[in-house]
């Protein structure tokens, strides 16, 4: 007997529709394997309906004070802090998290993050008005730069879609949200809750596939186009928002350089940094994952990681005991396979390495050292519960090694020595800094990287301020 699959909707100008051709996905649940949702298949004309939505409600959203934004943005956290087991159901059938981390590590610093963004509505800053040429006195206007289209990622749905429409809708811009195609329900919900909050038109929410993102960044109406993923999709928004010179806001991929020195209290960096590599089955941009230890405590370090692997659970998202859930979904789990499979002569598989189960897509948390710079499995992102250790002599060659990939998202330095920290931490080409830790966010400081890590800030004042424009006005005194 089969079950009935449950229908995700778009939402679009205050209302939930289908797909305006009938197409549909179906959505898997990937702790189990087994579909439990469709979701739409938008296509142009749905991506039209959405920016003729956000298109029409843009003046008036842009001319509500910051007051008004502020209190509507605090009413979506404390709204989202009400329906938290709704979001939490939602988002562990997206992705097969433990419901108890999705409860204490997501709900609480999403809310964190909306309220801080109800405060920078209200921060807008520019440069002194003055007469800097006789006569004349110049003003700075901050305004929103417009519609604002937006592509989520499927390792962090709920949190990433949060981090999009936050400041962007706290700047006074109106915002159409796709969500991955393989975890769009917990989405839909915030279309839900925000649309109870917000007027008609300001957040639409459009599903569907890598296509509909593509229709969504060359669309005309768009003055900017935010996406986290893939350094290939990066890429590929770049490009297509090139043709009508549209804003582009680019988080990709990473490649975490974790930086151990010889005077590291080894049981606590290895304690910090195998629950930081492999937290939500390592699919994480700032993922601790690719370890160098200075060669003095380099046996030492490797063997108390692989018996930190090997300690640590993965399974369903009701087991209380389990760190991390399943893989996304079965091509990223033949992806996280392939480079253990790919692995040279000279790396040895220190811990896990291979599937666990048949049902899902759960896989083990790994260790593989032996690796060297030039090898596949140190200079591409793998993505998955697979953290590798090299080994390295001194400061320089640790910051040759560290800075030797294409990505430059997020790292981290251990030592006791303050100095040394100071100069690594100066010497890393990287858009965050950790020392003696690895992974904590606030909403305060920003997230972001160089290189092919992307461009622009998530959170922060500085995450603000990419949602926004500049305008000089100057007039004249004697008029």
């Amino acid at each position: 007997m089969s079950t009935e699959l449950r229908r995700l909707r778009n939402y679009i100008d205050g209302e939930f529709r289908d797909a305006a051709d009938g197409r549909t996905t179906e959505v898997v649940n990937p702790a189990t394997g087994e579909a439990y949702a469709t979701a739409p298949l938008s296509g142009q004309a749905d991506v039209d309906a959405a920016m003729a939505a956000a298109e029409a409600a843009f003046p008036g959203w842009r001319d509500t004070t910051p007051a008004e934004r502020q209190k509507a943005l605090l009413k979506i956290a404390d709204a989202f802090e009400e329906r938290a087991e709704d979001l939490i159901a939602a988002e562990v059938e997206n992705t097969g998290k433990p419901v108890g981390l999705t409860r204490s590590e997501e709900i609480p610093p999403m809310v964190d993050q909306i309220r801080f963004f109800a405060g920078a509505a209200r921060m807008l800053e520019g440069r002194s008005a003055g007469e800097y040429m006789d006569g004349m006195t110049s003003i700075i206007r901050r305004e929103p730069v417009g519609v604002c289209a937006q592509v989520a990622p499927w390792n962090y749905p709920m949190m990433m879609a949060v981090w999009k429409f936050a400041p962007a809708i706290a700047a006074g811009n109106t915002v159409v949200l796709k969500p991955s195609d393989t975890t769009p329900a917990s989405t839909v919900l915030i279309a839900e809750i925000l649309g109870e909050i917000l007027p008609k038109g300001v957040f639409n929410v459009i599903c569907g596939d890598r296509e509909t993102g593509r229709m969504m960044v060359e669309h005309p109406t768009p003055a900017m186009a935010s996406i986290t993923g893939s350094v290939r999709a990066g890429m590929s928004v770049a490009e297509s928002a090139a043709k009508d010179v549209k804003r582009v806001h680019l988080e990709l991929g990473g490649k975490a350089p974790v930086v151990v020195f010889e005077d590291t209290d080894i049981a606590k960096a290895v304690e910090d940094i195998s629950v930081a590599g492999f937290f939500n089955a390592g699919q994480d941009c700032t993922a601790a994952c690719r370890v160098l230890v200075h060669e003095a405590i380099h046996d030492e370090f490797v063997a108390a990681l692989a018996k930190a692997a090997a300690d640590t659970k993965t399974g369903r998202p009701d087991d209380e005991d389990v760190l991390y859930g399943p893989l996304n979904n079965p091509n990223q789990l033949k992806q996280v396979e392939g480079f253990i499979e790919r692995l040279p002569a000279h790396a040895r598989v220190e811990a896990g390495g291979k599937r666990v189960g048949d049902k899902g897509y759960f896989f083990a948390p790994t260790v593989v050292s032996g690796v060297t710079q030039d090898d596949e499995i140190i200079q591409k992102e793998v993505f998955g519960p697979v953290i590798t250790v090299q080994s390295f002599r001194d400061e320089d060659q640790a910051v040759a090694y560290a800075n030797g990939v294409e990505y430059a998202l997020a790292s981290s330095v251990w030592t006791k020595d303050h100095g040394r920290a100071m100069r690594m931490s100066k010497k890393l080409d990287f858009g965050c800094v950790w020392i003696n830790t690895h992974i904590p966010l606030v909403a305060e400081m920003p997230h972001g990287g160089f290189k092919k890590s992307g461009y622009g800030k998530d959170l922060s004042a500085y995450g603000f301020d990419d949602y926004t424009r500049i305008k000089h006005v100057m007039t004249s005194l004697e008029a």
